[in-house]
C-alpha cells in the first residue's frame, strides 16, 4: 500500500514539473513578448549619448551631450547638467510605453491626417543618437527622432510618432514633463566640484593694482603658504575656506546684456582649486545686481553666470594671506619636547631637562639646571612639573594677533628688541626632523600693549600677548618644584607652637599626650579656631610653595616694598616610626612675615632654603589665629 502511495505521489511530481517548465515558460516568453510590443523605443534608446529637445516656441529647446560617466548641456549655455534630471528624462525614454497605437497609414482610410493629432507641427522634437554595437571597429552612432503632438481629448495622455512614421502611440504625460522641466532645474548648480578632501592646492589672485598671488599647498594634513610668503597656513582655516567655496552656488545664467568686460577678461578675484589630476578656476567679476552678487566665469566656459558670495567669504578669500594663515607661532610636539633653555638679559642660562623616567608609571618629571652664577658646575634641582607642561601648552597656543612683518628691516629689528631678545626659549625635540626650535621675544610696548615674536632663523615677525614674558621666567624661582615637603601617613605631628619673633608671646602651643589625637586636642577650642588649626596641621603635611621669591634663608624678608623683620615662628614636631622604639623625631620650623595682600604672605624655612608665598589655605588660618 505504501509503495502505491509513493509511486503516485512521484508521478504527480514528475507532472508538476513538466507542467512548470512547459507551460509557464511560455507564459514568462508571452508576457516578456507584450511588454517588449508595448514600449515604443527600442534597442536604440539603450545607450544614449546624445540628445536635443526642440520646441514649438522661439527659444524653446536644449541639447544634452554625455561626456564619460557625466552629462553636458551644450545648449543654451555650455554646463554641467543635472544628473537627476537627465537621469529621468533618459528612464523616460528608454521604458516609454503606450496605452495604445494605431498605423498612419489607417489614417487616411478613416479621412484623418497626422494635423489631427499635432503631429505635423510637433510641440515638441526629440532627437537622441545613440551607440549600438556595430562591426570589429568601433560602435556604430544611431540618430533617432521622437516627435510629440497634442494631447489626448479623453485622458492625460499624448501622441506621440514613431521614429519610422509608421504608427501614432498613445503614452502617458510623464515624459512630455520630463522634457519640459525649467532650464533652472535642467543645469546643475554648482560652480566647484572638488571637495576639500580632495584638494591638493588653492590658488588666489586679486585685481591691479595689488594683484596679489597667494597660493596654498597640502601637505598631509598641514597646508602651507607657497607664495607671497613661505609660512603655514591654518588647516581650520583653508579647509573652511574650500568648504565655502564649493557651498557656491549659480543664481542665473546671463543670456542677455552682459557685463561690459567678461569676467575672464577683468576679474576682481581668481581662485584656482586643484584636486586629483584636475582643477577648476573661476573668475568673479564685477558686482552685479543685489547685495553681494557679482558676474562670474569658469575657465573654458564662456558662459557668464551670476553668483552671490557672502561677505564673510569675500573677506576672507580677500585678505587670504592674513585670515589663512596659521596664528600659531611656534610648531611642535610637546612630548617630544626633551629640553627647554631659558635666556634673558644678564642672566646666566636655565635649562628644564625632562627626565628619563618616573616612578609608578607616572609621566616623567623634569629638573632645573642652571650655569654660570658663580657656582663650580652645573647646579640641579627638581623642577616643578605642572609648572612645565603650563609653559609647553602656553608655547603650543602663542598665537600671532598681527603678523607684524614678513620682510623687517633692520631698523625694524632693533626697535622691536631683536638685536638683544627679552627673552629665548629653545626647544630640543627628540626625533624631529628639525632638532631645536627657538623662540625669540623682543620689547613689548605700551602703546599696542603687544610684544614682538619671531622663530630664530625666519625673518616673519608676530605681535603677541606681552603675558609670554611673564610666562617664560629664566630664574629657578620660576621653575623649582612647589612640594617642599611631605609627611607620611604613619607619621604624627606631635606638638605644634606659634609664636611671635618680636616678644616671645605664645599665640598657640599644644602638645599631645600619649595616644591623644589632634581630635581631642582641639575638641575645646572654639569652631573658627578649631577649623583654622585644622587647616594648619593639614598643610603642613603637604607643604606647597604658591611662589618662590627668594633663595636662601634671610634674617629679615624683603615684602611690600621694604625690608622687614619675620613676624611670626612656627614649630611643629614630628615623631617618624622606627620599629619597637619611639623612632625618629624631627622638628619642621617655619618662619612667617606679616601679611602684606588678601592672596599674600611670606614664609621662610632654612631646611628648605628658599623664602615663599604660602597657599590660600594656610594664609587664611594664619589670619584666623594671630588676630585677636
Amino acid at each position: 500500500m505504501r509503495s502505491k502511495v509513493t509511486l503516485v505521489l512521484l508521478f504527480l511530481n514528475v507532472a508538476l514539473f513538466f507542467f512548470i517548465f512547459y507551460f509557464e515558460r511560455d507564459w514568462r516568453i508571452e508576457r516578456a513578448s507584450l511588454e517588449a510590443r508595448r514600449r515604443v523605443l527600442g534597442p536604440e534608446a539603450s545607450d544614449i549619448r546624445s540628445l536635443e529637445v526642440a520646441g514649438a516656441a522661439p527659444g524653446a529647446g536644449f541639447r544634452l551631450e554625455r561626456r564619460g560617466d557625466s552629462w553636458y548641456l551644450t545648449k543654451p549655455v555650455e554646463w554641467p547638467a543635472n544628473p537627476n534630471a537627465v537621469s529621468r528624462i533618459v528612464n523616460e525614454l528608454q521604458f516609454l510605453e503606450h496605452e495604445t497605437s494605431f498605423g498612419t497609414r489607417e489614417l487616411e482610410k478613416n479621412g484623418q491626417k497626422l494635423a489631427d493629432y499635432g503631429l505635423d507641427q510637433p510641440k515638441l522634437t526629440v532627437t537622441f543618437s545613440s551607440g549600438e554595437p556595430g562591426g570589429p571597429g568601433a560602435p556604430t552612432v544611431r540618430t533617432t527622432v521622437l516627435r510629440i503632438g497634442d494631447t489626448t481629448k479623453v485622458g492625460d495622455h499624448l501622441y506621440v510618432l514613431s521614429p519610422d512614421g509608421e504608427r501614432v502611440h498613445v503614452v502617458g504625460r510623464s515624459l512630455a514633463d520630463s522634457l519640459s522641466i525649467p532650464f533652472d532645474q535642467l543645469r546643475s548648480d554648482t560652480v566647484f566640484s572638488i571637495p576639500a578632501f580632495e584638494a591638493r592646492s588653492l590658488s588666489l589672485q586679486t585685481a591691479a593694482p595689488s594683484g596679489v598671488r597667494i597660493r596654498l599647498h597640502r601637505d598631509g594634513s598641514r597646508w602651507s603658504f607657497e607664495t607671497p610668503v613661505i609660512a603655514r597656513a591654518g588647516k581650520n582655516a583653508t579647509e573652511l575656506a574650500i568648504n565655502g567655496l564649493d557651498s557656491l552656488r549659480v543664481k542665473s545664467f546671463v543670456l542677455q546684456n552682459p557685463p561690459a568686460a567678461a569676467p575672464s577678461a577683468a576679474p576682481l578675484l581668481r581662485v584656482t582649486i586643484e584636486g586629483n589630476n584636475r582643477h577648476e578656476t573661476l573668475f568673479l567679476g564685477a558686482p552685479s545686481e543685489g547685495d553681494q552678487n557679482y558676474y562670474a566665469q569658469l575657465e573654458d566656459r564662456h558662459a557668464v553666470f551670476t553668483v552671490a558670495v557672502p561677505k564673510a567669504l569675500m573677506e576672507m578669500l580677500r585678505n587670504a594671506q592674513d585670515e589663512l594663515r596659521d596664528r600659531h607661532v611656534m610648531d611642535f610636539d610637546a612630548n617630544a619636547v626633551t629640553s627647554i633653555a631659558l635666556t634673558a638679559p644678564n642672566l646666566p642660562e636655565l635649562d628644564l631637562q625632562r627626565l628619563e623616567s618616573a616612578a609608578g608609571g607616572q609621566a616623567p618629571g623634569w629638573q632645573i639646571i642652571r650655569r654660570g652664577g658663580g657656582a663650580p658646575g652645573p647646579q640641579t634641582l627638581p623642577a616643578d612639573t605642572a609648572a612645565v607642561q603650563r609653559l609647553l601648552e602656553q608655547l603650543e597656543t602663542l598665537a600671532a594677533l598681527k603678523f607684524q612683518s614678513d620682510a623687517p628691516t633692520n631698523a625694524d629689528l632693533e626697535d622691536w628688541g631683536f638685536n638683544r631678545p627679552e627673552r629665548e626659549v629653545a626647544l630640543t625635540l627628540a626625533g624631529a626632523a628639525i632638532p631645536q626650535v627657538t623662540l625669540q621675544v623682543g620689547l613689548p610696548t605700551n602703546r599696542e600693549n603687544v610684544a614682538y615674536a619671531r622663530i630664530a632663523g625666519s625673518s616673519s615677525i608676530y605681535a603677541v600677548e606681552p603675558d609670554i614674558l611673564r610666562e617664560t621666567g629664566a630664574t629657578p624661582l620660576s621653575w623649582r618644584e612647589r612640594l617642599l615637603s611631605t609627611i607620611p601617613a604613619s607619621a604624627r605631628i606631635t606638638s605644634l607652637t606659634l609664636a611671635n619673633t618680636a616678644d616671645g608671646s605664645v599665640v598657640y602651643a599644644r602638645k599631645l599626650a600619649d595616644g591623644e589625637t589632634w581630635d581631642e586636642a582641639l575638641a575645646a577650642e572654639p569652631g573658627p579656631r578649631k577649623a583654622a588649626l585644622a587647616a594648619v596641621l593639614s598643610q603642613l603635611r603637604l607643604l606647597r610653595a604658591a611662589a618662590f621669591v627668594q633663595d636662601g634663608f634671610p634674617e629679615k624678608v624683603f615684602a611690600a616694598g621694604e625690608v622687614r623683620p619675620w613676624r611670626y615662628r612656627m614649630d611643629a614636631t614630628v615623631s617618624l616610626p622606627g620599629g619597637p622604639g619611639p623612632g625618629q623625631v624631627t622638628t619642621m620650623t617655619l618662619w612667617f612675615a606679616e601679611r602684606t595682600g588678601a592672596t599674600e604672605q611670606l614664609a621662610g624655612s632654612k631646611d628648605v632654603g628658599a623664602v615663599f608665598a604660602i597657599e590660600q589655605p594656610l594664609l587664611d588660618a594664619l589670619w584666623t589665629l594671630t588676630q585677636p
